[in-house]
């Protein structure tokens, strides 16, 4: 017998969400990502089947990025402030010799992508980061050209499979990815323990409770 308190997420539904959510909010059209940023482990797949629908005008493939991110859910503590809200780096951005701009982040749309928006924990560090990465660009953008010269205009943007319907931890700390709509969650769920299909041990068994979980909705 299923645990309701599970719901399974099969490679299928996650290829469907991604292409309806591209559409719906016309990621192409309005938003025009330069750059990806997959945060992983969950963002990496999400991330790669994105780019298969996510088109720039050159034709070129959209460059992703991954970084590594460590939320401490099993901290030896009983202090609720730090449990579930400390992040920690494991991999960050590296940009190849094929990125001859020293301001690589500068004048993009850059769209994060994870596969999860649960606490809002990871993203938010996620963004505070990558803000800080933008700030330092700024400064050499201003040394490296005259005075006056206009600073290109970095748009943060935020890709998730699902959000939770719950209470977060923490707010996003560029308010304006909210405000300006440049939040975009394939769907929204319950706050319920999501299996996803790169998580399974023996997948035929995973995508069968996906389709019986889906046919039973």
């Amino acid at each position: 017998m299923q645990n309701d308190d599970k719901i399974y997420i099969s490679y299928n539904q996650v290829h469907k969400l991604t292409k309806e959510a591209v559409e719906r909010y016309r990621i192409n059209e309005i938003y025009k990502p330069d750059l990806m940023i997959a945060i992983g482990g969950g963002g990496f797949i999400p991330a790669r089947i994105l780019r298969t629908f996510l088109k720039r005008q050159s034709g070129q493939n959209i460059p992703i990025q991954a970084i590594g991110l460590s939320l401490y859910e099993d901290l030896v503590t009983s202090d609720p402030d730090i449990i579930g809200t400390q992040v920690i780096k494991t991999q960050w951005l590296q940009f190849g010799p094929s990125y001859t701009d020293i301001c690589p982040l500068l004048g993009k749309n850059i769209l994060i992508v994870d596969e999860v928006d649960d606490t809002r924990t990871t993203l938010a560090y996620a963004v505070q980061e990558l803000l800080k990465d933008i700030e330092e660009e700024k400064l050499k953008f201003i040394e490296t050209n005259s005075a006056g010269t206009p600073i290109p205009e970095t748009k943060l943007a935020i890709f998730v499979l699902h959000n939770k319907k719950k209470e977060k931890r923490m707010e996003l700390p560029d308010p304006s990815i909210v405000n300006e709509g440049r939040y975009f969650a394939a769907k929204e769920t319950p706050d319920k323990w999501l299996v996803y299909p790169w998580e399974a041990n023996d997948i035929d068994e995973h995508t069968t409770k996906s389709s019986l979980q889906e046919n039973n909705e």
